[in-house]
């Protein structure tokens, strides 16, 4: 997969399409899910221009791979998910039901979220 500059998280980092953000540094953005799945539905971006989770993984600096986890924990603690749990999904390629080619991680709770795979 070859980084499309023209998906919506690009669009949203460039500042063509607004955004609710929750949180943001010189690494990563947060923002709402404008499709809420559950009662709380972040998405959590890298600033960098990466396609998947292996492509962050395998390519991303130290400082970045860092700064993403560290903001994903920052975030669930902010949004008040980590006392009774949460899911952090990074759907990757066509199986994965990967929609937008920008690696991002949705974080889901504020109520049970259910089975894993149904």
């Amino acid at each position: 997969m070859t980084y499309d500059d023209n998906n919506i998280f690009a669009k949203i980092l460039n500042g063509d399409i607004p955004c609710d953000k929750v949180y943001e540094d010189e690494h990563v953005l947060a923002f709402r899910d404008i499709a809420p799945q559950k009662k709380t539905h972040v998405l959590v971006i890298p600033k960098g221009r990466y396609t998947d989770i292996v492509d962050f993984g395998s390519n991303a600096s130290p400082e970045e791979v860092l700064g993403f986890y560290k903001a994903v924990a920052k975030i669930a603690k902010d949004e008040g998910l980590t006392t009774n749990g949460f899911r952090s999904i990074a759907n990757t390629g066509e199986f994965g039901g990967q929609e937008v080619p920008h690696f991002h991680m949705h974080l889901l709770g504020g109520e049970p979220v259910g089975k894993m795979v149904g």
